[in-house]
């Protein structure tokens, strides 16, 4: 075990974070996992019906945009695995509905892990939309590669996510 406090991973009720909370509750760890709403029934069954999940899984309310809703969240976490972020691919409002959640969302996150004073490493789930628009074939893509082409027009998801890498790494 690389900790005994609680693991916080973000957006749970996520593909990608179901996936990470099954695997850390398999490990014998302890997971704290932020959901947007808990008064919706049994919505989250599937995450509560991991093996592990009745003693060591508790799901706390945070939302993206809303500043300081994730300091209960990381409130003594010494790890916290950042995977919530909005996937749409059809949007009225990409700015509202994509990117101000992935651009804030992430650094309202970080900002909490920052406050919580226990954080020792904060993973964040990115994507290969924010290193590139298109894949040009031939080239080693590196971490000096960024997605240049995405805009809120053009594949505005990528775009959200490379906003949201850049502002993480401006943060850091």
């Amino acid at each position: 075990m690389i900790t005994n406090k609680p693991i916080c991973v973000t957006g749970a009720s996520g593909f990608i974070a179901s996936y990470i909370i099954r695997e850390l509750l398999s490990g014998g760890y302890t997971v704290r996992g932020t959901v947007r709403g808990l008064k919706e029934g049994n919505k989250y069954e599937y995450l509560t019906s991991f093996p592990g999940a009745a003693d060591r899984l508790s799901l706390v309310q945070a939302e993206l945009l809303t500043e300081g809703s994730y300091d209960g969240a990381t409130a003594g976490c010494e790890y916290v695995i950042h995977a919530a972020s909005p996937y749409f691919l059809d949007t009225q409002d990409s700015q509202q509905d994509l990117v101000d959640p992935a651009l804030k969302g992430t650094l309202n996150v970080l900002q909490a892990c920052a406050k919580a004073g226990s954080v020792k490493k904060v993973v964040l789930t990115s994507s290969v939309a924010a290193v590139f628009d298109e894949p040009i074939s031939g080239h080693v893509y590196t971490e000096k590669d960024w997605n240049e082409t995405s805009s809120l027009k053009r594949n505005p998801y990528y775009y959200s996510k490379t906003l949201a890498e850049r502002s993480a790494w401006d943060f850091v």
